[in-house]
């Protein structure tokens, strides 16, 4: 989380909102406020949104960060529950300290952008693909107490 907000911090304060700077032919680095959730889903909406996204967020991070500290869990799965935190929670300080989400970070192909991200929302669907890849492996077995 703590790299998540130095990164928005820091755009925030080099590149005026709503600017961006190419940085590379595919990557430019922007400044924009998302008061919707992933793909700008209810940007347009009268404010309602902020205190929905901001209970939405805190009825993840909660949830997770006690099951990740509480439960026996894989050292894989308190990472997976660690980016989870970690982004929701980067996220969540925006819409409770901002009322958006600050992002910065705009890939594109020639006209077609992909809609603009933080290290929050990289952190939480890296965690989602790493969720899903160890669900695609086999169960382990347990083998009962006594049994050789």
């Amino acid at each position: 989380m703590l790299v998540d907000q130095g990164s928005k911090a820091w755009f925030g304060a080099t590149i005026p909102l709503g600017t961006g700077i190419e940085f590379t032919s595919w990557l430019n680095l922007v400044h924009v406020l998302n008061t919707g959730a992933a793909f700008s889903l209810l940007a347009d909406a009268s404010g309602w949104q902020r205190y929905f996204f901001i209970a939405v967020g805190v009825m993840v991070v909660v949830p997770v960060s006690f099951a990740c500290l509480t439960r026996h869990a894989e050292p894989m799965e308190r990472w997976i529950g660690a980016l989870v935190v970690a982004g929701g929670s980067g996220n969540l300080v925006d819409r409770i300290q901002n009322g958006a989400v600050v992002d910065f970070l705009d890939l594109h192909w020639r006209a077609l952008h992909w809609p603009a991200f933080n290290l929050a929302d990289v952190f939480v669907v890296s965690a989602v693909l790493a969720w899903a890849l160890l669900s695609l492996r086999p169960a382990r077995r347990s083998t009962p107490k006594g049994a050789a």
